[in-house]
């Protein structure tokens, strides 16, 4: 399987499946809603503000319906989930928060893990018995400086620092990529959990941080990063392509900054199947939501 010069030319046609993409309102999330419309696929914008979501869709050739989103309120959340009726082919978990102040959601969680991780978590399982095929999760190469402070995931403790909490969240992703692709084997389900990085692309999630030096930074580094079309494509790869559960799909170039997306690999710590059990635990415990699906019997 060669993915090194992998491009949206090279998909399937689409026809008669259903794609939910969240924070499709920009960024890597609207190109990849904007690819998968292209290819014929059905795409819901699943958006925080829907003015600024049937903007996004005004500018997409192809099958959109926007719905909106919040996933920093568990009530939207699950307003979203309830009104769902038929299948999803593959739910898209793109939206995000990165290096934010310290905030809290509307449910009190850390921002950057309540929205990051914990809103993602919820939607999926509340979506779960939905889905046919997939759900695609975007994670970061900033995983690898993060840790997972289960006795304070929300930084409820101590100094609050926003890369550290990024990097947390970042990891999360990738640990309940993990576990939920574990619970589904157990369930004897066909569906797979699988996730994705863009490298270092040009978009407007670096620019919200808030932090002037940082801004400041940004205007500097935007110079090398990859376009936002390039950084959609490990999403898209691991949205419609034939790759194992578990997997995890980031660009083939120098410290996977940029490039054409293939299979590549991820920390110690986001391989570590016990601690990816104890945060599902704890994420259940604090979103109220649970694995829908029953063990396949022996």
């Amino acid at each position: 399987m060669t993915t090194s010069k992998w491009t949206p030319e090279d998909f399937p046609r689409l026809e008669g499946r259903t794609f939910v993409v969240t924070g499709a309102n920009s960024g890597i999330g609207l190109i990849a809603a904007r690819e998968l419309a292209r290819a014929g696929g059905r795409v819901v914008l699943a958006v925080r503000e829907p003015a600024r979501g049937e903007q996004a869709a005004a500018s997409i050739e192809g099958d959109t319906e926007v719905r909106r989103l919040d996933l920093a309120d568990l009530s939207s959340v699950r307003e979203f989930a309830d009104a769902w009726d038929g299948p999803i082919d593959a739910l898209i978990n793109n939206a995000g928060v990165m290096a934010t102040p310290e905030r809290r959601t509307k449910d009190g969680f850390e921002l950057q893990i309540g929205t990051n991780h914990l809103g993602h978590f919820a939607l999926t399982n509340l979506l779960l018995e939905h889905i046919t095929d997939r759900v695609v999760t975007v994670s970061s190469g900033a995983h690898r400086g993060g840790s997972i402070r289960l006795d304070d995931l929300n930084w409820e403790h101590g100094r609050y620092f926003r890369w550290r909490a990024y990097g947390q969240s970042k990891l999360a992703n990738l640990l309940f990529t993990l576990e939920l692709q574990r619970r589904l084997a157990e369930a004897g389900s066909d569906v797979r959990a699988v996730a994705a990085h863009p490298g270092y692309a040009r978009t407007n999630l670096q620019h919200h941080t808030e932090s002037v030096l940082h801004r400041g930074v940004m205007v500097i580094t935007d110079l090398t990063a990859q376009s936002e079309e390039m950084g959609a494509l490990p999403t898209l790869y691991a949205a419609t392509q034939d790759i194992p559960g578990g997997s995890y799909v980031g660009p083939d170039g120098f410290m996977e900054q940029r490039g054409h997306p293939r299979l590549v690999g991820r920390s110690k710590a986001a391989s570590d199947a016990e601690t990816a059990r104890r945060l599902w635990d704890l994420s259940e415990e604090l979103t109220k939501t649970a694995f829908p699906l029953t063990p396949a019997a022996a």
